[in-house]
């Protein structure tokens, strides 16, 4: 086969896919961690990824806005392909939001200050524009009163949703989740997983992981059991919980929905 047909066939299906992995494989050193992951997400889709700890899971969606190296295989994003090449690689991360576990907000900066940064020294938009698109999101994610605030003066639910305005500020075509819940108390869970929600409902493309499986019921189009690097199965959330294909899946979902 020509070395031109791989490409060919990811800008058809680009037509109508916000990211297409195709053949994508990574290693640590010896460690093989994501093995010919093959992946496509329409414009919109709300993908949810979930598997033990260890089967990467974030390193895939790492891969998606260049965090993580990919080392085989092509990734197309928002009709760019990602390659070593530094301004494709700022036009991915200026098109595609992430929401770390741990927050990653500045703990000098206020709220608002932490909000403002990313849209005036990338997007060039003076600060007063940018306090405006700052609290439009803080008002979306019902905490405007906490503007003024530092980081350490909120909850760990509280900054969670503020590091998710954050993302929104830059105003993504598509938003990465990286277990935005797993380092938040249970109380503060739900509030977090409801401002995901009205992100969903907006129509933004997503892809979360999460071991959340309520919130993969209610809100995914798609779901993927990862294990070993490898996607073991991809289906809607009827299919995936209802009725598995492999027994790694359905072992997994015994445990975790049990629990």
């Amino acid at each position: 086969m020509s070395e031109a047909a791989p490409a060919k066939s990811i800008t058809n299906a680009l037509q109508k896919h916000a990211i297409v992995m195709s053949g994508v494989n990574k290693w640590y050193d010896d460690f093989h961690v994501l093995r010919n992951i093959n992946l496509s997400v329409t414009s919109g889709e709300r993908v949810v990824i979930c598997g033990p700890s260890g089967s990467g899971k974030s390193t895939m969606i790492r891969c998606i806005n260049r965090l993580e190296e990919h080392h085989q295989g092509q990734i197309v994003v928002d009709g760019i392909e990602l390659t070593g090449d530094m301004k494709n690689i700022d036009k991915i991360r200026s098109e595609v939001g992430m929401v770390f576990q741990n927050f990653n907000l500045f703990p000098h900066l206020t709220v608002l200050d932490n909000l403002c940064l990313a849209p005036q020294w990338v997007r060039k938009i003076p600060r007063a524009e940018a306090e405006d698109v700052a609290m439009e999101y803080l008002n979306r994610v019902k905490i405007p009163e906490q503007a003024n605030k530092y980081p350490g003066q909120l909850s760990g639910g509280q900054q969670q949703r503020v590091a998710i305005a954050r993302a929104l500020c830059m105003r993504p075509r598509i938003m990465l989740f990286d277990e935005p819940t797993s380092a938040l108390d249970p109380e503060m869970v739900k509030e977090v997983l409801d401002t995901m929600i009205k992100l969903a409902d907006s129509g933004m493309t997503m892809l979360c992981v999460t071991h959340e499986m309520g919130f993969a019921r209610s809100v995914a189009d798609s779901v993927i059991f990862m294990d070993r690097g490898e996607i073991v199965e991809q289906g809607t959330p009827e299919k995936f919980f209802n009725n598995p294909n492999s027994k790694r899946t359905k072992l997994f979902l015994s445990q975790i929905l049990n629990h």
